[in-house]
Parts: structure tokens; C-alpha cells; sequence
């Protein structure tokens, strides 16, 4: 990741430089302006000379381990113990090198002056603008053990969201892999050992088998070709995934595409959803929430979409008309939100959606395993069985190949 190095001025006319490691410029324009910083300069630091310390901060933080941190942390403040103290005993029990060095230094800068939310700020791959900004607001109402709090529920709400949907994926993915293997196996290894038996007897070979036969000679013959094809295919898609255009048609397909496209529009409501509730409760101002909720969503037809509510918002208009364009959201979930808006009850509601739509994603995951297991075993059984039959068909009709 490259670093950066700028120079701002804060609320009170002071000029501040340091050097943080972004993935872009823009990126770390939008961080900088979070914290309410004047930009006077940003440019890349071309040296290739970091220190050892740093080195050892490049590893991403763990979902996990961060729920562990703040819940930890919430637990400290709340008991009185000082911030510098709570990150340094939490340092020091940290499993994790990594953000063991994190910690250390966020202690070392928060000790020398800086504000809590400034020193997360410096180490972006660990800590994202949606976390040092609810800690922005923990440290200006006091309540940071509540942040703390209300973080750690959400990031575990968000880890377990995560596993489900990996789940739903990975489970039919290995099967229908082990499938297709088990197929070319017996296509590519065991077809050509009756084949070599069968051209020894001799005789014409019932249409299926030959046609069995035929198919296994072009995987065998034809195997560089379509294994180089393959991978050929798969970089020429990786490359198009990168292009604004391609990101923004495969996002679009992700979401309409058949079974699963189900399953991700519901994560994606429900992210939405939970995200702005819990910015809105710790009170980071609705524009700067929508801007998190947009580079959080990991859909570029969804990001799209909350940054057209929040260029309505700023114009002085309502949240539920952009959403009701952008048809990704369905009306159900519109008009929840706007009875939120207009009862003043939004975060209210927007938890209720979340909770809903996680509920859903479960039915939905429990749903979909349940329907691809016995599909996969009927389309072994069918091919496996096809190409038995398509095998012993010559031997059972042995005598007649024979006398021919």
C-alpha cells in the first residue's frame, strides 16, 4: 500500500503534516476531511526505506480481533481505568504481532497529545473511517466505553453476517468442484483404460460408448488447451472486474442473478441498514454517515445509489426518494424509512430492517444448502452413473462385438 505524506490545518489555524498509508490520494483526501482538516498538500512518498516497525502493520486486522479490542476496551473505560492505561494492557495481551504494534503505537501518540480518533486515523488497513469516527464522537459526547460498546455489537453483527454468507457459498462451491473433478477423473484416466480393452476385442462398440469415448479423447488431447484457456479467461475477467465499467455490471448481476442474487441483495440491506443506525446513535452527522455507508457497502450499484441520497440530502431534500430510484431497495424497506424520517425514529427503524434482513439471510442460506446438496448428489449420480452404464454396456453385450 503506498504512503502519503501531508500537510493541513486543524479547527484552530495550526498546521499539521505526518504520513499515513493509503490505497489512493482520494482515499486519503476523504480521511483527512473527516477529521476536519484543512488540505494545503498530499503527495506520495516515493522513498522505499520504511522501518522495521512499520513493517510490521501491513498485515489487515482481523474482524474478529477488533470486536475483541473494543468490547475489552468499553470494559476498561468503564471501570475508570485512563485510555493510555487500557491500551497499554490491551497491548500487551494482544495474540496478534501485528496489532500489538498497532496498539503500542496508538498509545504512544495518544499519550503525547493526540486525540484518540486521530491516532486510529493513522493506521487505516486496522481501523476504517466508520470505526474512527464513531470513536470521533465517543470522545466529543463522553461516552466512549458506549461507542466502544455499540461498536464491538455491531463489528460482531457484521463478522457473523460475513460467515453466513461465505457459507452459503463455499459449501455448494466445494461440492460442485469436487463433482466436476471426480468427473474429469474418470473422463481422463479411467475412459481410456476400457478404451485400450476394448480396441484389444476388437468389434464395432454400442453409439453411447463410442460417443463416451470420443469425449474423453478430446479432454485428453485438447487438456493444455483448455486448462490455458481457462486461466486465459480467468485473468481477462479479473482485469474487466477492475475497470469502473466491469465492477459496476458484475455488482448489478451479483444482485438479480438467480438464487444467490437473493442472499446479497439481503446482506446488502442489511449493511446499509445497521451501518447508518449505529453512526446515526453515536452521532456522526448524516452526510459524513452516508459517505462511510458508501465506501462500506462493497457494491458499486449500492454505493452509487447512497450517494445520491446524500447529494439529495445536502440539497435539502428527503432520504427515501433517491432510494426509491435506485430499485435495489424494495419498497417495503422505503417506506420504513420514511415513516423513521418522518416520526424522527430512523435509527429506530433502520435496526429493525437490519435485524429483519439478517433473520432473512439465515432463511435464505438454510434455504439454499438445503435445495444444492441433493442437487449435486442427483447430477453425480445421473453423469457418474452415465458414464458406468456408457463403460459395462460393451461388456454386456460382449458376445456380439466378439463374433463381429
Amino acid at each position: 500500500m503506498p504512503q502519503y505524506r501531508y500537510s493541513a490545518k486543524d479547527k484552530t489555524g495550526k498546521t499539521v503534516s505526518g504520513a499515513l498509508e493509503c490505497t489512493d490520494e482520494k482515499t486519503l483526501i476523504g480521511l483527512l476531511r473527516q477529521q476536519e482538516l484543512v488540505i494545503l498538500s498530499v503527495q506520495q512518498d516515493k522513498r522505499k526505506k520504511r522501518s522495521s516497525q512499520k513493517g510490521k502493520f501491513r498485515s489487515k486486522i482481523k474482524l474478529s480481533e477488533l470486536v475483541l479490542f473494543s468490547r475489552q476496551l468499553a470494559t476498561l473505560i468503564d471501570s475508570g481505568i485512563s485510555l493510555v492505561q487500557a491500551l497499554d494492557i490491551l497491548a500487551e495481551q494482544m495474540d496478534s504481532a501485528a496489532f500489538k504494534g498497532i496498539l503500542t503505537a496508538v498509545k504512544k501518540d495518544v499519550s503525547t497529545g493526540s486525540s484518540f480518533h486521530d491516532a486510529l486515523a493513522r493506521h487505516p488497513r486496522a481501523f476504517s473511517p466508520l470505526f474512527v469516527n464513531m470513536v470521533k464522537a465517543g470522545e466529543s459526547s463522553g461516552s466512549l466505553d458506549d461507542i466502544m460498546e455499540r461498536l464491538a455489537s455491531y463489528l460482531e453483527k457484521t463478522d457473523s453476517l460475513i460467515r453466513k454468507v461465505k457459507s452459503a457459498l463455499i459449501y455448494p462451491s466445494v461440492v460442485a468442484t469436487m463433482a466436476v473433478v471426480i468427473t474429469l477423473v474418470l473422463m481422463i484416466k479411467v475412459v481410456p483404460v476400457f478404451k485400450a480393452m476394448f480396441a484389444d476385442l476388437g468389434g464395432e462398440l454400442p453409439i453411447p460408448t463410442q460417443l463416451l469415448i470420443a469425449i474423453s479423447d478430446f479432454l485428453v488431447h485438447s487438456f493444455p488447451i483448455w486448462v490455458g484457456g481457462s486461466i486465459a479467461a480467468a485473468v481477462m475477467f479479473r482485469r474487466f472486474l477492475n475497470t469502473d465499467k466491469g465492477r459496476f455490471l458484475f455488482d448489478h448481476f451479483k444482485l438479480t442473478m438467480p438464487i444467490f442474487g437473493t442472499i446479497f441483495r439481503k446482506v446488502a440491506i442489511s449493511k446499509f441498514s445497521r451501518t447508518l443506525s449505529t453512526l446515526a446513535k453515536s452521532g456522526v452527522p448524516i452526510l459524513t454517515a452516508l459517505e462511510i455507508v458508501s465506501k462500506t457497502a462493497g457494491n458499486v450499484v449500492i454505493e452509487e445509489a447512497v450517494n445520491k441520497v446524500r447529494a439529495s440530502i445536502r440539497e435539502g431534500e428527503n432520504i427515501t426518494g433517491p432510494l426509491t430510484k435506485a430499485k435495489v431497495f424494495p419498497p417495503m424497506v422505503v417506506r420504513m424509512i420514511a415513516v423513521g424520517e418522518q416520526t424522527g425514529e430512523l435509527e429506530k427503524m433502520l435496526t429493525k430492517i437490519a435485524d429483519f434482513y439478517d433473520d432473512q439471510v439465515d432463511a435464505s442460506v438454510a434455504g439454499i444448502t438445503s435445495l444444492i446438496e441433493p442437487l449435486v448428489i442427483a447430477f453425480l449420480g445421473v453423469v457418474i452413473g452415465a458414464i458406468v452404464i456408457c463403460m459395462f454396456l460393451p461388456i454386456f453385450k460382449l458376445p456380439n462385438i466378439i463374433s463381429a
